[in-house]
């Protein structure tokens, strides 16, 4: 079944293009052919923090977009259909898990290839640890797709959740850097916590806000993170039991 569910992402123009194509070209736009990609920034330049969002901005697409279709495949019937298999819930969840994980190294990979061919610089450990953030962290905004396809369970269900996205990544200090009010609401979003989370081993919790530095402890991200997989978790529980009540 995953191999099966990975051919069908695969095989969708659309999809690579928003998750892996998109990311990857605005990173080569907004970070590394500009002239300030080269200044210091924690143990790295602007050019690396920028991948980093970027490879975010691209693996929460993709897992959101995942959650939302799987839920509205649900609620068209599929699950009906699953229940005449062997296949149990526990192993449907496995799968629909690891090709969150999946779609989630695809733009990751591209990115911080492109960031290592075009000068994008930090320390090892900075690599790493980012990446493992980046790829393992957007797995948690499957649940928010599936919270859009639960909630509005229609076919466009998973276009109006990565659309969603687009305006959460502005509001999250993601695209370019916020400062004063707009700062401080940002950390109440669900993406600045996790972007915020990827960037630190490389900021090492220096925050860019209109030009100025400033130091964010690393509580901050963290809280914001644990804090909305709370949040999405409940509420996709809740969902699904109201969408089961139903049938």
């Amino acid at each position: 079944m995953l191999r099966l569910e990975a051919r069908r992402v695969l095989r969708d123009p659309i999809t690579l293009l928003f998750t892996v194509a998109l990311p990857g070209f605005m990173f080569l736009v907004f970070g590394s052919s500009q002239d300030y990609a080269g200044d210091a920034v924690g143990n790295g330049n602007v050019a690396m923090a920028i991948m980093i969002a970027m490879a975010g901005y691209g693996a929460v697409t993709a897992t959101v977009g995942l959650g939302a279709s799987a839920a509205v495949e649900r609620s068209h019937g599929w699950g009906r259909q699953l229940g005449m298999t062997p296949q149990r819930d526990i192993g449907y969840a496995a799968v629909k898990a690891s090709l969150a994980v999946l779609v989630a190294l695809l733009p990751a990979l591209v990115v911080f290839a492109l960031g290592l061919l075009t000068g994008a610089e930090g320390a090892v450990r900075a690599w790493a640890l980012s990446f493992v953030v980046v790829a393992a962290g957007a797995v948690v905004f499957a649940l928010y797709g599936l919270c859009f396809g639960l909630r509005f369970p229609s076919e466009g269900a998973a276009t109006a959740a990565s659309l969603s996205v687009v305006l959460l990544s502005f509001l999250g200090n993601i695209f370019f850097p916020l400062s004063g009010a707009l700062l401080t609401i940002a950390k109440f979003t669900p993406l600045y916590g996790y972007v915020a989370l990827a960037r630190y081993p490389l900021t090492e919790g220096w925050v860019i806000t209109g030009g100025d530095l400033v130091h964010e402890s690393l509580w901050v991200p963290l809280t914001n993170v644990v804090a909305w997989t709370a949040v999405l978790a409940v509420a996709a529980t809740l969902l699904v039991r109201r969408s089961r009540a139903r049938q």
